[in-house]
């Protein structure tokens, strides 16, 4: 998993509006000339988690709904200990009591900022993140500010990222939330370029909760196509079976956000196939039926 890479890349250069548009219609130009295709086997950005049972240390078990309670919380923690997942990710008041739970456990605490609209000051985003970062996450899943994307305005999308980024420190991930179902494709690739060149760890396809919808295969794609192998990329929204999240880690992602792994036994835990067997050609998720869904919400 490219965790590691992200902190030699602070301090890039700021961008340009022109220069950042520019760079993101030539990944787009060259995206639509040789588009994705699935790979015959295990795909360079899942390599290093070929030989790890299943897909349950590449998923964040997700639950970020207003009503949800503090029982519904624990028993997310408890369920991510049980499926041998990577991380729970849950809203900012609920980061203490994630952490408590989990102690020891090896799963990941990740929380949100910005959530789920992307539209508070930058000044708000950082200070959400340094109280967060405070709680015990150590992760953190940031909306980009997707107005200023949408009017052209990529060198404050640009700071802003980097601001959030700064005030958590090397010890926390920064995942870049796109909202990629809002956006055009030179956008996508814009906000991936920033994301970047910010120090962002991670780009992320989706809130779940924008009504354009959640990921699709080739916005997963294009992701990934416009950072490389060497960033994580976050497929996030709609994704409820084994064979959804399956498509997405072959389009480009190596993180799946969902609320649904309890719905993908077949491919969790330790009796579950080695990654790189369901990956191969013809390689069907046990216990998994059904379309994948590209519906919002988690």
């Amino acid at each position: 998993m490219p965790d590691n890479g992200w902190r030699r890349r602070r301090g890039v250069s700021r961008h340009g509006g022109g220069q950042i548009i520019d760079e993101a219609r030539a990944v787009v130009e060259a995206w639509r000339t040789a588009p994705h295709q699935p790979p015959d086997g295990l795909p360079e950005w899942l390599e290093e988690s070929g030989d790890a049972p299943g897909i349950g240390r590449l998923i964040d078990h997700t639950l970020l709904r207003p009503e949800a309670g503090r029982d519904a919380i624990l028993t997310l923690c408890d369920e991510a200990v049980r499926y041998g997942l990577r991380s729970v990710c849950v809203n900012g008041g609920w980061v203490e009591d994630c952490v408590s739970r989990l102690a020891r456990s090896g799963v990941t605490v990740v929380t949100v900022v910005g959530f789920p609209l992307g539209a508070a000051t930058t000044k708000a985003k950082a200070a959400e993140a340094r109280l967060a970062s405070d709680a015990g996450a150590r992760e953190l899943g940031m909306v980009m500010a997707i107005g200023q994307a949408r009017s052209g305005e990529w060198r404050y999308v640009e700071d802003e990222i980097r601001r959030v980024v700064d005030a958590v420190g090397d010890d926390v991930a920064v995942s870049v939330i796109l909202e990629t179902a809002a956006l055009e494709p030179v956008e996508m690739a814009a906000g991936c370029l920033v994301a970047r060149a910010a120090g962002a760890a991670f780009v992320k396809s989706s809130t779940g909760f924008h009504p354009a919808g959640g990921a699709t295969e080739g916005a997963v794609s294009l992701l990934r196509r416009s950072v490389g192998p060497d960033l994580g990329v976050k497929a996030s929204g709609g994704l409820r079976t084994a064979e959804a999240a399956l498509r997405m880690l072959a389009a480009g992602a190596n993180r799946i956000g969902t609320s649904s792994a309890a719905a993908m036994g077949g491919v969790l835990g330790p009796s579950a196939q080695p990654l790189r067997q369901l990956m191969a050609p013809g390689s069907a998720p046990a216990g998994d039926g059904g379309p994948p869904s590209v519906a919002s919400g988690y």
